[in-house]
């Protein structure tokens, strides 16, 4: 049995979705002799509408669940670290992570794992954890592309006139976004569908900056939607079928430092 920890902050419906495809792939064995052994949200039920439904799916689901709220946890401390953390000292932020780290690592202990799956999950890993267990992650660009939040990556993408971009699943490590890739998706940002996208940025960029666009449109901005709409649409597939690569044999974990990671663009999305 390839058992597997699933960790999810829960704060939209997109982290319900992936639940329940990934649930039901195992239960109709596209996921072959694989279970979800337990759920760790770092939110209580309460605290946002988005985790408690995230969390009515995994009650309805039969998974055990386990939450341990970061907001409530050494609170002044967190606060102050998160000022710091902001003015360029990391020092603290690094420490309250790993005393929360040790209380999650505590919690989870009596459900082996053999692999443990960040999908929409909010918090960095400390140290200890990384070193503790095999954790894999969603990132939302290829390997070598940009780094931080999907929506730090598209604008990236933006200022740099990109004509690629991607997804992939990738080993988590101390090191932000640069653990050793296992799958990956590539997709272009040109042609029919995006040139006419890209002349209306180029057009905005005449009269405004780059920050100026981000901060009055935002998300609804026509360009980022449409990259965006396109890492989205591969993300369930990636997911499910590098859970299925991992459990049939096909990716090796131990081995990752030494392969290459597996293009997937043959999938059909």
């Amino acid at each position: 049995m390839f058992k597997i920890g699933w960790f999810s902050t829960g704060r939209d419906r997109m982290a319900c979705e992936l639940l329940k495809v990934v649930y039901e792939s195992i239960e109709k064995k596209e996921i072959k002799n694989s279970a979800i052994c337990f759920v760790f949200s770092n939110r209580e039920r309460g605290e946002s509408k988005f985790s408690d439904e995230f969390f009515k799916v995994v009650d309805e689901l039969n998974i055990p669940l386990i939450c341990f709220s970061s907001r409530k946890f050494k609170p002044d401390m967190r606060k102050k670290a998160l000022n710091e953390e902001k003015e360029g000292n990391s020092k603290l932020i690094k420490k309250w992570r790993s005393l929360y780290d040790e209380v999650i690592m505590r919690q989870i202990k009596p459900y082996p794992v053999d692999l443990i799956l960040l999908a929409g999950y909010m918090l960095i890993l400390g140290e200890k954890f990384c070193q503790e267990y095999k954790i894999i992650n969603l990132h939302p660009s290829a390997p070598g592309g940009p780094k931080g939040t999907w929506q730090e990556v598209i604008w990236q993408l933006i200022e740099k006139k990109a004509t690629q971009s991607g997804i992939m699943m990738h080993l988590v490590t101390p090191l932000l976004d640069a653990g050793p890739p296992l799958t990956y998706y590539k997709f272009s940002i040109r042609g029919e569908r995006f040139n006419p996208l890209w002349k209306k940025m180029e057009k905005k960029l005449k009269d405004k900056s780059l920050k100026q666009i981000k901060k009055e449109e935002g998300e609804n901005e026509p360009l980022f939607k449409a990259i965006r709409e396109q890492g989205v649409k591969r993300e369930l597939p990636l997911i499910v079928n590098t859970l299925k690569f991992l459990a049939e044999g096909k990716i090796k974990l131990k081995e990752m430092e030494k392969t290459r990671p597996i293009c997937l663009n043959f999938l059909d999305v």
